[in-house]
């Protein structure tokens, strides 16, 4: 959002999701990035972003197995950029950043969401990241147990379903027309 000044951890977090933002947008790693030119609202760069955008990226895999598991009815490829990032960074944080509470690294990107995000953008990320908090409090290797997940899922794909048509999608099945809230642009 223009106009919006963040400062320490926080200006941290946005440099550290515009880097990972790049990455994506131009099919980068972070590290190669990081070694050109980059563009960032504010600099110079922190070297907590640094951190982690490269942890993020280190780990992209595993923390969108996790998103992809976590998100019931949107596949991580059809997230707006943004908030796929956002929520990668937080995960990273809340997965291997010991000194940031979890509570703060939600907030954090919340706050993240409503600046760069769309409308319904902090809702979706509070709503997935507390998901995820919930069952690390409860003592489960979400990053594990997401892998685990994915694997089981690929190797239960039959792979000549894809060359059959699709049978059209009943309007109860239909994520986009049922009762369950979900934001305007997973409605589109």
């Amino acid at each position: 959002m223009a106009g919006t000044r963040f400062g320490g951890r926080t200006l941290a977090r946005s440099q550290a999701l515009q880097l990972l933002f790049q990455a994506e947008a131009t099919g980068r790693i972070v590290d190669d990035v990081l070694a050109g030119e980059f563009a960032l609202d504010e600099g110079p760069l922190d070297e907590y972003a640094r951190e982690l955008a490269l942890g993020a990226d280190g780990m992209l895999h595993e923390l969108d197995a996790v998103i992809a598991v976590t998100s019931a009815n949107w596949s991580v490829s059809r997230m707006p950029a943004v908030d796929r990032n956002l929520l990668r960074l937080a995960l990273y944080e809340m997965l291997c950043v010991d000194e940031v509470d979890t509570a703060v690294a939600i907030d954090e990107c919340v706050e993240l969401a409503k600046a760069y995000g769309t409308d319904e953008s902090s809702r979706f990320v509070n709503g997935l990241l507390g998901k995820v908090a919930r069952r690390m409090d409860a003592g489960e290797d979400v990053v594990a147990s997401a892998l685990e997940q994915m694997s089981s899922k690929e190797e239960s794909e039959d792979p000549e379903a894809d060359a059959e048509p699709e049978a059209p999608v009943d309007a109860q099945d239909d994520p986009a027309s049922s009762d369950v809230d979900l934001p305007d642009w997973a409605r589109e």
